[in-house]
């Protein structure tokens, strides 16, 4: 293969991109990457609002972009974000389900064990991450069965691979996310298209506005005793950057990734490879 031909791989002219969340930290830093390489770009988001800055970023000399209102909980309010785009752009080529997070009242701290966390924190977390993957998958998924091809990309954690302490609801909806992320990727597989791909990434810890103050302190910017425990069992020695996405991300909406379906794909700078000793 030539660079010419490799090139073309990264070239989405045509293509329409969904990124759920898309107007958060992760989720813009992917739209503008998807826009710079003149995809149709559609972020999606409960408060469409929350995109304009991220919109201010966009290279409108390459690709194109819309935002719609929609929420990942909400099947109706998918179905007419589906019926939008379709008008707009005629197709839905990729799905990023990028939604996600976590909530301080389904966390334990001194002052709430695991055994008081309420349970209406506990399932909004869990449907926040889990729904929040599986209905957008069912709604937008459902084009590329018809087209029969089509790119699924969901986000996982590490917590998926290590469950991390304080955050139970959270680390069990990554795993689930991750388990059906597998499941989802030999169900269209086999019941639709082999051109039908679907995988995830696992990113490690990134600095977001989330879990800023989890990982560094307000007054000073050091680390917390938390981050300072990321640091020593992160190789790599520094907390992700939102571009640190990007590369694994294009590949796997990219023709280069082909073959590749089922797979979770860690981006962690070797927290995951790393024993401790």
């Amino acid at each position: 293969m030539n660079l010419q031909e490799l090139t073309k791989q990264y070239d989405f002219t045509g293509k329409t991109v969904v990124i759920t969340g898309g107007a958060g930290v992760l989720g813009g830093e992917m739209a503008c990457a998807f826009v710079g390489c003149n995809a149709n770009v559609v972020i999606l988001d409960r408060d469409p609002a929350l995109a304009d800055q991220v919109v201010k970023r966009f290279d409108v000399t390459k690709g194109k972009y819309l935002v719609v209102k929609g929420d990942v909980l909400n099947k109706e309010s998918l179905e007419h974000a589906a019926t939008e785009i379709i008008k707009h752009f005629g197709r839905i080529d990729c799905l990023i389900n990028g939604a996600g997070g976590n909530n301080p009242k389904a966390t334990t701290n001194p002052e709430q064990s695991f055994f008081s966390l309420p349970t209406e924190s506990l399932k909004f977390v869990s449907d926040l991450n889990l729904l929040g993957t599986i209905l957008p998958s069912q709604v937008f998924g459902k084009y590329m069965a018809d087209q029969k091809e089509g790119i699924i990309l969901n986000v996982s954690s590490m917590n998926a691979f290590r469950p991390l302490t304080r955050i139970p609801a959270y680390s069990a909806a990554k795993a689930a996310v991750s388990n059906f992320t597998q499941w989802l990727a030999v169900h269209m597989a086999q019941e639709y298209s082999p051109n039908i791909r679907v995988n995830a990434i696992a990113p490690g810890f990134f600095l977001t506005e989330q879990n800023r103050f989890l990982l560094t302190d307000k007054e000073t910017g050091g680390l917390t005793l938390r981050g300072r425990k990321i640091m020593d069992h992160t190789p790599m020695g520094r907390f992700g950057k939102p571009e640190d996405l990007l590369g694994a991300t294009l590949w796997l909406l990219s023709p280069a990734s082909a073959f590749v379906t089922g797979v979770v794909l860690p981006i962690d700078g070797g927290f995951s490879a790393f024993s401790g000793v």
